[in-house]
């Protein structure tokens, strides 16, 4: 028995339940696996010689391009709006405009005073338009980036035959081929499939491949959408093997697709955006105090009103750090500007603090803490005692099978020294190979040891 420890975490499939998905496509999917491959290309009016470029049009007006939904760069002027949108932006804007109305619109030719306004105009201004600039430019480059990249799919149509086309343009009925290496381009029904892996890393967090065959599931209606074994999803990968499939479903009406818009939407504030509302509102609420009261204390005493409000419009914007947005700010793209050198495009200038506050960031793609790894740790036999002769059949096995190597293979080929301890191709010669399947849920392969004698290991349940 061999005992490792996973640096994998169980994913949480509550994650991409049906909750978050939509009925109707989970329905469509079930019935089309519970159907064989006729039946299945009949229900989507199509035929294994695939569909025509004009029905395939048709489609594509009526479900879309083959797209998720995802959050797209605002225009240039709502991004400029958005960066005026800052609390301490806010009470500067106020303070510019009573110190407008007070010691320019309302005071004598004479009298008129501009320093104020000026200044606090040209803190404002500099602040944003640092902002715009920034984020205008990393959100210019993530597009463009985006642009460069182009996945195709090889699809068959009727009287056109094989030829590569944009996964885009995919619709439901389209038949695809798919071999090790592919993306699988939409939710599609295999109809042809040798040896087929696919991995579903991105939707589970499983890091071992799935086998995937052409079978119908008689009891499809009672298994979970991800469970369905002649299903391929959307944004999962072929790791071995060759398949021809039909397309289901696209673009929104997929599994990942589902997921993609339910947690489309607006971004919640980050640490420092809650960090500088707190400080704006301590400063507007030391303001609401302390002006109103320092201008009735200056009046009743000295008995001149307009001098007792220009006093405590002056207390106001001492209270204000009129520096503080454009420092801020300042700083901030510094940092966007320092990781722009690092090949890092970062598209919103506030999420730099965050960066710079954490100490150890673990993520990956589906959330769950992963490195696509397991360590062997121990070795036991049935008694539950650490026997060198498990570690010496396991990798035996090991080497020897052909098939897709997981990464419990992976882990127990990385003991190299065993290799030459063992003399592994001196000593053992492979006659045969009997690869996993669900029935025996055993991998074998039979050696002939130079001594004549035929060595049978078995590996799985």
């Amino acid at each position: 028995m061999i005992s490792v420890r996973n640096k994998i975490r169980n994913p949480l499939h509550s994650m991409i339940s049906s909750n978050g998905m939509n009925v109707g496509t989970i329905t469509k999917l079930q019935e089309i696996a519970s159907q064989d491959e006729k039946m299945a290309c009949a229900m989507l009016e199509s035929s294994d010689g695939g569909i025509t470029d004009d029905m395939a049009s048709e489609r594509r007006q009526k479900f879309g391009l083959n797209e998720i939904q995802h959050q797209k760069a605002p225009k240039w002027y709502i991004q400029l709006i958005k960066a005026f949108a800052n609390p301490f932006i806010y009470i500067l804007l106020v303070i510019a405009v009573v110190s407008f109305v007070l010691d320019v619109w309302l005071a004598s030719p004479d009298d008129r005073d501009y320093k104020t306004v000026l200044v606090v105009s040209i803190m404002v201004l500099i602040s944003a338009l640092l902002r715009f600039i920034q984020e205008y430019r990393s959100n210019a480059a993530a597009e463009k980036l985006k642009g460069m990249v182009k996945t195709t799919a090889t699809v068959l149509r009727k009287f056109k035959g094989r030829r590569e086309i944009s996964i885009a343009e995919l619709v439901p009925g389209d038949i695809v081929y798919l071999s090790a290496g592919d993306m699988i381009p939409s939710d599609c029904r295999i109809i042809q499939s040798k040896d087929l892996f696919v991995s579903e890393s991105m939707l589970t967090g499983e890091a071992l491949p799935v086998e995937k065959n052409y079978l119908p599931i008689r009891d499809a209606k009672e298994k979970q959408a991800i469970e369905l074994s002649n299903i391929c999803f959307m944004g999962t990968n072929v790791v071995s093997g060759s398949a021809i499939a039909i397309i289901v479903t696209t673009g929104n009406y997929t599994y990942f697709g589902s997921i993609s818009k339910s947690i489309t939407g607006e971004r919640p504030e980050t640490s420092f955006d809650k960090g500088i509302n707190k400080v704006s509102f301590l400063l507007i609420r030391f303001m609401l105090v302390m002006v109103p009261l320092i201008f009735l204390i200056n009046g009743l005493m000295k008995g001149n009103w307009t001098e007792a409000l220009l006093f405590a419009i002056a207390v106001a914007v001492g209270l204000t750090p009129e520096m503080l947005p454009m420092i801020v700010t300042a700083n901030l793209a510094k940092g966007a500007v320092n990781m722009s050198k690092r090949k890092v495009i970062v598209k919103r200038l506030n999420s730099i603090q965050n960066i710079g506050a954490m100490d150890i960031l673990c993520t990956d793609k589906t959330g769950t803490l992963t490195l696509d790894k397991i360590v062997m740790e121990k070795h036991l036999n049935v008694y539950g005692v650490e026997d060198d002769e498990v570690l010496k059949w396991a990798y035996l096995n090991s080497f020897h099978q052909t098939g897709l190597k997981n990464l419990m293979d992976k882990a127990v080929l990385e003991h190299v020294e065993l290799h030459d301890y063992l003399k592994v191709e001196d000593q053992y010669l492979k006659v045969d190979e009997i690869p996993f399947d669900f029935q025996r849920r055993r991998m074998s392969v039979i050696l002939k040891k130079h001594n004549g004698k035929h060595l049978l290991i078995c590996k799985g349940q």
